[in-house]
């Protein structure tokens, strides 16, 4: 996980996410490198856009928080998202978390 986290803190701070500065962030946290799972998931990264994975993730947070609010008798009314969004999210999000088993 400390991969994902790293490859977010670059993107955040506009920096390349390449294996040089995944490895240097996850070795400045004090944790130790695996190059294989860096390789790994910089090759999964390459055909992610990752502006709208944040974005998207959110979503399936208060997606799946509406129907909670429902059973614990909150007053809100879940709306019925579109099927055809969640499984192209999903295709898409399957490569990254196979990565972690």
């Amino acid at each position: 996980m400390e991969y994902v986290y790293a490859a977010l803190l670059l993107h955040k701070l506009e920096k390349e996410v390449n294996e040089a500065n995944i490895s240097s962030v996850v070795k400045a946290s004090g944790a130790e490198v695996n190059e294989a799972q860096v390789k790994a998931l910089v090759a999964a990264l390459a055909d992610v856009d990752i502006d709208e994975a944040v974005k998207a993730a959110p979503v399936a947070v208060a997606a799946t928080a509406a129907p909670a609010a429902d059973a614990a008798g909150g007053e809100a009314k879940a709306e019925e998202k579109p099927k055809e969004e969640g499984k192209s999210e999903e295709a898409a999000m399957e490569g990254l978390s196979s990565l972690f088993g």
